[in-house]
């Protein structure tokens, strides 16, 4: 004999075998949504533990059950969609934003290596570790890329540079490389700098073209010099040669 559901003042109860089967259907997923088996036993539960005295019609199961497929398709393209996505993610650089327990949430930049698949979902390999394509914030294009690099390269030298006052002709290989860094960006490139940068690099390209001619000029004023110029004319005099000295 199967087992009839508990009334109690007209009202259905649940009782503790149907709380347990849908507790092992949620189980089952893994996850927050249900599948179609988890569907079809609670479905099977409800029909079981329908009122005897209001039975539910045949029709609205199956629009429940019509209702129920048309999600899952639309879960399955879905979820058909990021593995795909995630695929062609392989070899590119992303940034992703990961959020711990304690709701604390830090961001992970580097290249995808591989693409794990695991029940449905794929997860991106970064640095050795996994990652869900949930948490993906960012995929880098290249052009940002190398105009990133290029400014943190500038700016590392440009925090290396003296100040304007102190400048020396030591500094020229630094002044002249980064003037060149910076005539030869392109608009998007310097995007990622300020134009206080690109101020403060003429001015010091400036005072390095006016250092450089002063040490070149006093460069050749030395080599014009007469080495024999200091000599005393008379101490290279052989005694017995000439002179009062010599005709004695």
């Amino acid at each position: 004999m199967g087992a009839v559901q508990k009334v109690e003042d007209g009202k259905l109860v649940e009782s503790n075998s149907a709380a347990s089967l849908a507790n092992k259907s949620a189980k089952k997923t893994g996850n927050d949504s249900l599948d179609k088996d988890a569907f079809l036993q609670l479905l099977v539960a409800q029909m079981k533990y329908q009122d005897p005295l209001e039975p539910t019609s045949n029709t609205e199961y199956i629009s429940q059950y019509a209702t129920f497929s048309e999600l899952e398709q639309m879960q399955n393209m879905s979820a058909s969609m990021d593995l795909f996505r995630a695929s062609s993610l392989v070899g590119e650089t992303v940034l992703l934003e990961i959020t711990d327990s304690t709701g604390r949430t830090t961001q992970v930049q580097g290249n995808v290596d591989y693409v794990h698949y695991e029940r449905n979902k794929a997860y991106l390999s970064i640095n050795g570790e996994l990652y869900s394509m949930d948490d993906l914030v960012t995929v880098a294009d290249p052009t940002y890329l190398e105009a990133y690099k290029l400014a943190a390269e500038f700016l590392n030298d440009y925090k290396k540079l003296p100040a304007l006052d102190k400048l020396t002709i030591t500094d020229r290989e630094r002044v002249e490389k980064l003037d060149k860094m910076y005539k030869e960006m392109t608009d998007y490139q310097k995007s990622f700098l300020t134009e206080e940068h690109g101020k403060t690099v003429e001015k010091y390209a400036a005072k390095m073209k006016d250092l450089v001619a002063i040490a070149e000029a006093n460069k050749g004023e030395e080599t014009d010099k007469d080495p024999d110029t200091d000599k005393d004319p008379d101490k290279d005099k052989d005694p017995d040669k000439g002179g009062a000295d010599g005709d004695k």
